[in-house]
């Protein structure tokens, strides 16, 4: 029985899953989970693309790395291959938690994990009367949101589903509040309601940590973090052009992310999760604003080659070649003074406000080839391989 990678678009994550299986000797099967039609009947299944069947390969497969990019996608793969009898890297319920932030949210704070005070009011914007009437509810939202997070530097509404920072937004008074409440519908990453959250004042970055399990071993967290930094915006996601460093983390930390990943994983033996982390370090800093901007700036001039190489679109002709410039590059980066000044203050203020962390959040299908396997040092492959061959 064999492992399959299950996919909707073959970008650098899915190449660097296949480069790093053949290194490792493990041969892949490979499922597109996009164009094709998946067929239930009376005792029996079929998958097919318009040009091949590729129900015989899911037969003889007995472990899935299910990495569709869509949530709902993933969601869907997830639940189609456990029920057609296959094991899968995440398993379906680890990706219903992680789909939702409040679910996730929910399943740190019943085991004491500390998170950011969250609130979730289950009503829209507006209800419809049978009549066709409106009848407005932003106003009510806001005194609930007010009451119940007394924050001094605003209130952060967030899209339940969304990825990448978007359209998370800061309210830093009530007309701001009643404005961006009135800018939420419900939508797919927003099925109902409103997810509001106080404001973590985490500086100038956030921490991406890598948390993983085989069968039969205890869980591992990657003692190194991906730390995503800058002053762009209260967001530090690098798809808003924040640079990354990496971060050692105190053992407190890697203890506190273990048991989110038991948190989130309950019975099952084998998984992969990545975490994302605030430090509400406040006016508990090490180092002066100004000082880390200046060394932040200078940083980005050397990572502007890094960002040449990754918007190279010879990846796509030829991934090996392309991954040894990305390669260079990233060294290249790191090895400068300004990288090791801002990564010394990270790692200080991590340490130093270690007990004012907060998990804010839990991907189940972290996007890793470029800055979490550069960066921190950790292929996120090599851990989802051998979860897989693990439960083979």
């Amino acid at each position: 029985m064999s492992i399959a990678l299950l996919y909707e678009r073959s970008e650098n994550d899915e190449m660097g899953l296949r480069l790093t299986a053949e290194n490792l000797g493990v041969e892949l099967k490979y499922i597109p989970f996009r164009k094709i039609a998946i067929s239930i009947f009376s005792n029996g299944y079929n998958v097919n693309s318009k040009g091949k069947d590729y129900s015989t390969a899911i037969k003889d497969v007995a472990v899935v790395l299910n990495r569709a990019q869509s949530k709902n996608r993933r969601l869907y793969a997830a639940h189609a291959m456990e029920l057609f009898g296959k094991k899968v890297i995440n398993p379906s319920s680890i990706e219903f938690e992680c789909y939702s932030k409040l679910r996730t949210l929910l399943h740190f704070w019943a085991v004491g994990i500390p998170i950011p005070k969250t609130v979730y009011v289950p009503c829209d914007t507006y209800d419809t009367t049978r009549d066709g009437k409106r009848i407005r509810n932003e106003e009510d939202i806001a005194d609930l949101l007010e009451n119940e997070i007394a924050s001094d530097g605003g209130i952060v509404i967030k899209p339940d589903a969304g990825t990448h920072g978007n359209m998370i937004v800061l309210s830093q008074n009530r007309e701001e509040l009643v404005a961006n409440i009135q800018e939420t519908k419900p939508s797919i990453i927003n099925p109902v309601g409103i997810l509001a959250q106080e404001l973590i004042k985490k500086w100038f970055y956030d921490l991406r940590i890598i948390v993983f399990k085989e069968k039969g071993k205890e869980p591992v967290c990657h003692p190194v973090a991906l730390a995503r930094a800058g002053f762009k915006d209260f967001r530090t996601n690098t798809y808003l052009g924040n640079m990354v460093f990496d971060a050692k983390l105190p053992l407190h930390v890697r203890e506190l992310a273990m048991k989110c990943g038991k948190a989130l994983s309950r019975e099952h033996e084998s998984w992969v999760v990545a975490l994302d982390a605030m430090i509400n370090v406040g006016k508990n800093k090490t180092a002066d604003d100004q000082y880390v901007k200046s060394e932040l700036d200078k940083a980005e001039v050397a990572f502007e080659t890094v960002k040449k190489v990754k918007a190279d679109e010879t990846r796509l002709r030829d991934f090996p070649s392309w991954n040894s410039k990305l390669e260079a590059a990233f060294h290249e980066y790191m090895n400068t003074e300004p990288y090791a000044r801002v990564k010394r203050v990270i790692e200080e203020s991590v340490e130093k406000n270690k007990h004012n962390l907060v998990f804010h959040e839990a991907n189940s299908c972290p996007e890793f080839w470029e800055q979490t396997r550069l960066i921190a040092g950790i292929n996120v492959a090599v851990p989802l391989i051998k979860s897989a061959q693990s439960m083979a």
